[in-house]
């Protein structure tokens, strides 16, 4: 297992990790260099998701629909003030799997891996594995 550190600067945003992760899946690729990595983040208000990454606004649009539609002050109940972040979390995800072939993640022509975080600016982890095939 690697891990790879995210620093984040705003409450809700979206990084593009993919290049951290190749480096990571560089040093976890054995003999064998296809298979898939799994993606992994181990926060309860942040997420990990697959998503074009060419132009910015998509990005833009994906966290301005998440908060009008679960806005940072709902009728919640958790004492923290950051349910709107898990429920962020929970509605994106927080893995992906992803198909490696001669040792390089396999992505779509406009996609980027993207961290997203929901309750920051943190410091954050995101844990990778690569089962080969």
């Amino acid at each position: 297992m690697e891990q790879i550190k995210v620093i984040t600067s705003a409450r809700n945003e979206m990084i593009d990790i993919l290049n951290q992760a190749q480096t990571a899946l560089d040093k976890l690729v054995g003999e064998s260099n296809s298979g898939v990595l799994i993606v992994y983040c181990p926060h309860t208000t942040a997420a990990i998701t697959v998503n074009e990454n060419y132009d910015p606004d998509v990005k833009r649009d994906i966290l301005a629909k998440l908060e009008t539609d679960i806005p940072k002050d709902g009728d919640y109940n958790h004492a923290e003030g950051n349910s709107d972040s898990h429920i962020k979390s929970s509605l994106v995800g927080v893995s992906e799997t992803l198909i490696v072939k001669d040792g390089r993640i396999q992505l779509g022509r406009w996609q980027g891996l993207m961290f997203c975080e929901f309750d920051g600016p943190r410091t954050r982890e995101v844990w990778l594995t690569f089962i080969p095939s």
